[in-house]
């Protein structure tokens, strides 16, 4: 059973880099053909595609979120991390990390609980 777990500060002030981690458990991050990605919901957009980083360690991003995001990963911990710099208020949200078992289109099958990030000085 594959299990994601978010972890990361709950609160960080407008300007600074939100980092959030995912560890992945039960499955490798390098298997292929999965694909890791990080989803947030807002209350202003709602569920937005954020971005991912692929088993072979290849990258996509929102392009409405490019200019401010980067995801890396460790694979000899199997945890991808999420860096969002220049926050602002309207960051603020649930951040989810879900694994894509590939295919066409987007098709989510093991999702993280989620962990709350508010962006407040």
């Amino acid at each position: 059973q594959v299990q994601l777990q978010e972890s990361g500060p709950n609160l960080v002030k407008p300007s600074q880099t939100l980092s959030l981690t995912c560890t992945v458990s039960g499955g490798s991050i390098t298997t292929n053909p999965y694909w890791w990605n990080w989803i947030r919901q807002t209350p202003g957009k709602g569920l937005q595609w954020m971005g991912c980083i692929g088993y072979s360690g290849a990258t996509a991003y929102s392009p409405s979120l490019k200019s401010r995001t980067s995801i890396s990963r460790d694979t000899s911990k199997n945890q991808f991390t999420l860096q969002l710099n220049s926050v602002t208020p309207e960051d603020t949200g649930v951040y989810y990390c879900v694994r894509d078992p590939g295919g066409l289109g987007p098709n989510y099958d093991y999702w993280g609980q989620g962990t709350q990030v508010t962006v407040s000085s």
